[in-house]
């Protein structure tokens, strides 16, 4: 791989910097990737290097971490997020994005954001940095993907109250995050046909209607076109019995029907070691899967584990195709 990740630098008064020089220290001699942010943000006296061009990266790692160094106006202070970097911080993202999608990083990866403070310094409108990287890269739909070595998963959908997962659990949003996983699975993870696991949205996965209809009415039918068109699913399957060893060596991804369904097992499994996966982009993006933890930030005691995992992950991915 010749070219280097990009990370952008997330919230200045979170874990981002710190970990930032953490992964450098652990990936110098393994991956090239370069920090997009206000090199003044980094630890006191932490290894670093300005670029001016993201080709400088490798070469760069041997003395510190490189940094695509941005002016963010006034210093930050850990735990404290400050309205003036809130315009910067997209900034860094949106820089993240183009140089990928010119072919001048391999892959982006993300530090964390605090939306609260990009909503109330900048006016940002996004749920998240998912749904403003598909708004960059001009997708309409992109499908949240959670990795570990031990498992992946993927919730049909997200931020909702369960109230109102059974209705917006429809037959074209489930039809579609399975296209897109699968084919995610194909583009980046060099799986040539991949096995799909899909868990009911109820108890023993209805139980034949007993316990509920969405499994008859709205995930089998979809399942079964997809299987007839090819592709390797199984279910639905009871989400209680999905996740112990012996089943999740039948499957590469478990498509899970709402959030919790889908974390609560990952993050049991590797707390510290998953990655935040944006399938159906047109190029990839990783991200480590927690927050900025303004709790413990500037202490110096944030694992770098997920950061790590994240870079790693974007760096072995296969690249976009032309």
């Amino acid at each position: 791989m010749s070219l280097s990740v990009a990370l952008s630098c997330g919230e200045p008064a979170g874990v981002g910097p710190e970990l930032a020089v953490k992964a450098w220290e652990a990936l110098r001699e393994e991956l090239p990737f370069f920090l997009i942010g206000d090199a003044r943000h980094l630890p006191e006296g932490a290894p670093h290097l300005r670029i001016d061009d993201p080709s400088e990266a490798a070469v760069a790692m041997a003395h510190g971490l490189p940094v695509l160094h941005r002016d963010f106006g006034p210093p930050a202070t850990p735990g404290q997020a400050q309205a003036a970097h809130a315009q910067p911080v997209i900034d860094a993202i949106a820089e993240g994005v183009s140089l990928v999608m010119a072919g001048q990083a391999w892959a982006l990866c993300t530090a964390p954001i605090h939306k609260q403070a990009l909503a109330e310094g900048a006016g940002f409108a996004y749920p998240g940095h998912t749904e403003y990287l598909a708004a960059l890269a001009g997708v309409e739909r992109v499908v949240m993907m959670l990795a570990a070595p031990a498992l992946r998963v993927v919730p049909v959908t997200i931020h909702l109250s369960l109230a109102e997962v059974p209705a917006a659990l429809t037959p074209a949003l489930l039809e579609e995050t399975l296209r897109i996983t699968h084919a995610g699975l194909v583009e980046r993870f060099s799986l040539s046909a991949p096995r799909i696991a899909v868990a009911g949205l109820n108890p023993h996965a209805g139980e034949g209607g007993r316990m509920g209809r969405e499994e008859i009415e709205v995930i089998t039918p979809v399942l079964d076109r997809l299987r007839a068109e090819g592709l390797t699913i199984a279910g639905p399957l009871s989400a209680d019995t999905m996740f112990h060893p012996p089943a999740r060596a039948r499957y590469d991804v478990a498509v899970c029907m709402y959030h919790d369904q889908a974390l609560i097992p990952i993050k049991t499994l590797d707390f510290d070691g998953g990655v935040n996966v944006t399938l159906g982009l047109p190029f990839l993006r990783t991200s480590p899967d927690h927050g900025t933890a303004f709790d413990i930030a500037g202490r110096g005691v944030a694992s770098p584990a997920s950061l790590i995992a994240a870079l790693k992950m974007a760096g072995a991915a296969r690249a976009p195709r032309a």
